[in-house]
């Protein structure tokens, strides 16, 4: 069982920038590649970035890409998310999850998901 805990969220104004870190535990970390998502009042949840186990293959949303940058620490067993040039549109609560097998752009082939962190980007 893993287990995944988000934290650095918060209120930010537009262009401004926060960093998100998942610190994972009860698990093997670097077998699993890791993943953001987000969701927005009203909305479903969508994909944000995920990266390879090794860190050396990351992917994003085209709403994110150029803005956002996934990093993981294996040693640390920490996955962070920095988000610069934030936009009122990026307002959501985000998740992080570990994914041993699937497409990592299918929140429903993730195995194991954190409780989520409130980012608010005020205008």
């Amino acid at each position: 069982q893993v287990q995944l805990v988000e934290s650095g969220g918060g209120l930010v104004q537009a262009g401004g920038s926060l960093r998100l870190a998942c610190a994972a535990s009860g698990g093997t970390f670097r077998r699993y590649a890791m993943g953001w998502f987000r969701q927005a009042p009203g909305k479903e949840r969508e994909f944000v970035a995920a990266i390879g186990w090794r860190d050396d293959n990351s992917i994003y949303s085209d709403s994110v890409k150029g803005r956002f940058t996934i990093s993981r620490d294996n040693a640390k067993s920490t996955v962070s998310l920095q988000m610069n040039s934030l936009k009122p549109e990026d307002t959501a609560v985000y998740y992080c999850a570990s994914i041993s097998s699937g497409s990592v752009y299918r929140a429903d082939d993730y195995d194991y998901w954190g409780q989520g962190i409130q980012v608010t980007v005020s205008s």
